[in-house]
């Protein structure tokens, strides 16, 4: 299977890079993983409704292109439907059953995602009520998809 991540920004930090690193080679074993990384708009720190609103504008028509062309797309929504992580490992397999080759996780900017890329993605996915840096979202989703394997492989994780 393939697992792509389509994300806003680079990792500056070098302890998110160390913790991507890190589940990017757990996965190995699992999928073909992809990250790939596009602008972000710079805004204010207290951007207005419309500069917000033109930077996930901007975001999604970059993140539009880097979408391969037949994936399941997931967009990362704090409005999306919750999953256990045995319910996620369930609609992963489900998906790879089904004849998915290749899923798309798309991680939005400070500002989020824009209405188009929420609107033509086959999922919204919400970890929580909560907004996180996208940064740590990126590391938190490569540590889900990373148990969801182990869980269709029953394989025992460290809790």
């Amino acid at each position: 299977m393939n697992i792509d991540i389509v994300c806003v920004g680079t990792l500056k930090e070098r302890y998110w890079k160390d913790a991507c690193g890190e589940y990017a080679k757990r996965l190995g074993k699992y999928c073909t993983l992809a990250i790939r990384e596009v602008k972000e708009a710079h805004t204010p720190d207290s951007p207005s409704p419309a500069e917000a609103l033109q930077a996930k504008d901007s975001e999604g028509k970059a993140i539009a292109k880097k979408i391969k062309r037949g994936s399941y797309v997931v967009a990362l929504d704090v409005k999306g439907r919750r999953f256990s992580s045995e319910g996620l490992a369930e609609k992963m397999q489900a998906l790879q059953l089904g004849g998915a080759s290749s899923i798309c996780f798309v991680i939005g900017g400070s500002a989020g995602l824009s209405e188009e890329v929420i609107g033509s993605a086959d999922l919204r996915l919400s970890f929580s009520d909560m907004t996180f840096p996208h940064q740590m979202m990126r590391v938190f989703l490569l540590e889900q998809v990373y148990r969801s394997f182990k869980i269709i492989k029953n394989e025992t994780y460290h809790k």
